[in-house]
């Protein structure tokens, strides 16, 4: 794989790790300062978070992959 392919796996992952990041102070933010009065909200952002987290260990395993078939 060339090093610009590792790079747009690198920016593809950091872009995940990111989104992830967010969502997760999201959950965090809900579970904090709306909680009870927000609990039917549980289920969409809980949801979110862990669609996010996914992604970014999906994005994670590619570009280690990656790197290992490249070293």
């Amino acid at each position: 794989m060339s090093d610009d392919e590792i790079k747009a796996l690198e920016k593809t992952m950091k872009k995940a790790k990111r989104i992830a990041s967010e969502r997760a102070s999201e959950l965090h933010d809900l579970v904090e300062d709306r909680l009870p009065a927000a609990f039917d909200e549980i289920p969409a952002v809980a949801q979110a978070t862990y669609d996010a987290c996914q992604a970014w260990a999906e994005a994670k395993a590619r570009l280690e992959q990656a790197q290992t078939a490249d070293a």
